[in-house]
């Protein structure tokens, strides 16, 4: 079963450039399933009534366009709840990182 998260009352903004998802001894992780490449990219999640979380989305594939200060809507985003060695957490992975196109001024 996925856990879709609805991202309608959530905006994004991306806080660290995208970079390669390493393993613990520094080689670049890619899909189990696909082979394809993994990135990470460290993202603000602000919901208007509860603030904002700091959030890592991993995406497979070609590293994500954005940049540091982009708004950035996830694609189906993913949360995956794991737990090992007494720590858990929820990882959180999207299909792709769409940069939202800045609003010219009239």
């Amino acid at each position: 079963m996925k856990l879709i998260v609805d991202t309608s009352v959530h905006t994004f903004t991306v806080t660290k450039a995208a970079e390669p998802k390493t393993d613990q001894d520094g080689r670049h992780k890619a899909d189990r399933r696909t082979g394809e490449l993994l990135f990470v990219v460290q993202v603000m999640a602000l919901e208007p009534e509860s603030g904002a979380d700091i959030i890592t989305i991993t995406v497979a594939g070609a590293p994500p366009k954005v940049a540091v200060g982009q708004s950035v809507t996830p694609v189906e985003l993913e949360a995956i709840p794991w737990a090992t060695g007494g720590r858990n957490g929820v990882a959180f992975r999207a299909k792709a990182l769409e940069a939202k196109q800045a609003v010219k001024a009239a």
